[in-house]
């Protein structure tokens, strides 16, 4: 049973109006028509002024996550009429130099990751020097307001470990690694201390190289195979769920494996009772929020939070939250 619901997830649209003075009957009825085809795609009629923002996250390739927090801030900006700019890096200086890159282009307004945050200060300096409005997403809470950010949109990784350590200890586990992808990840150090923080048990971080899923899986394994106590298996994303079933199976373990984040996968993971649950911290709406909370800020000079972090998340999603959840998951929005 779910005892960690999101906290805050308003996701806001901007109420646009078309002036059609002096038009026929006949001309009106066209206009309505139009405004119904254009809703059933999608669009809608808009006077706003087209701005650009750019979104440049710490995500590697091939992350199914940030996929999701994509498709979001794509369909929030279809809506608000916002050219969308998207570019990744998982090191941090490459990523500064993106913010550098949108700085330059003279963007309307920046969505940004702080994983790396020391790496990313000069970058976002530069981007308030230039008159630019910053939303920090997924990562780096903590340092968003000091770093001049608007907001921050996300989930607190230090309460979301908490549910999880909790969650265990409801499972009756004992002990548990914590499997680390991403050297250098705030976020990440941040989940497994807030696991160790509320679980009775005992839980060991394992380091392992995110780039290459065959090394997560043989590391996972190899762990497994010289501590037959461990009873539970953490991974901080998605992809790495199914790695470490891999694993288990390997090894012949019989640990449960549970991960932060939910995609496809997971969710038919978790149906099958290969995966024992999941914390859904609600990507989709981290990328859309974020897209049209700078879009308010902009048009109406709205800011929401108050100066402190809007959370999506921790949801704790076990089997049958994940039966409920198919639709939107294999549609690539959860």
């Amino acid at each position: 049973m779910a005892r960690f619901r999101t906290r805050a997830g308003i996701a806001l649209a901007g109420a646009l109006t078309v002036s059609l003075a002096g038009c026929s009957a006949t001309g009106g009825k066209r206009a309505e028509d139009a405004r119904e085809a254009a809703a059933a795609q999608g669009r809608a009629a808009v006077t706003t002024p087209r701005w650009t923002f750019a979104m440049i996250t710490h995500s590697g390739d091939g992350d199914t996550f940030w996929d999701i927090v994509q498709s979001g801030a794509e369909q929030a900006a279809r809506k608000d009429n916002i050219d969308f700019l998207y570019s990744h890096d998982d090191e941090g200086q490459q990523q500064a130099q993106l913010v550098d890159a949108a700085v330059d282009k003279k963007v309307d307004a920046i969505i940004v990751t702080l994983a790396k945050p020391d790496a990313m200060k000069a970058a976002l300096a530069r981007a308030a020097k230039a008159g630019i409005p910053v939303i920090t997403v997924n990562s780096g809470s903590a340092e968003s307001k000091a770093f001049g950010a608007l907001a921050h949109i996300g989930q607190d990784e230090a309460i979301a470990g908490r549910a999880v350590g909790e969650e265990l200890d409801e499972r009756g586990r004992r002990k548990a690694i914590c499997v680390l992808h991403e050297q250098g990840n705030v976020g990440h150090e941040q989940r497994c201390a807030g696991v160790a923080k509320t679980f009775a048990g005992r839980v060991e971080n394992l380091y392992v190289n995110g780039a290459n899923m065959s090394d997560v899986q043989s590391a996972i394994e190899a762990k497994l195979q010289a501590d037959p106590s461990i009873d539970s298996v953490v991974t901080l994303g998605a992809p790495y769920a199914d790695a470490a079933v891999q694993a288990r199976r390997g090894a012949g373990s019989k640990a449960e494996i549970d991960t932060f984040d939910l995609n496809a996968k997971v969710a038919a993971g978790l149906r099958k009772g290969d995966l024992g649950f999941a914390v859904d911290q609600q990507p989709y709406l981290q990328g859309y929020q974020a897209v049209d909370l700078l879009w308010l800020y902009k048009y109406n000079g709205d800011v929401l939070g108050g100066g402190e972090p809007v959370l999506t998340g921790p949801q704790i999603v076990t089997k049958d939250q994940a039966a409920a959840l198919a639709a939107y998951t294999e549609r690539g929005t959860r």
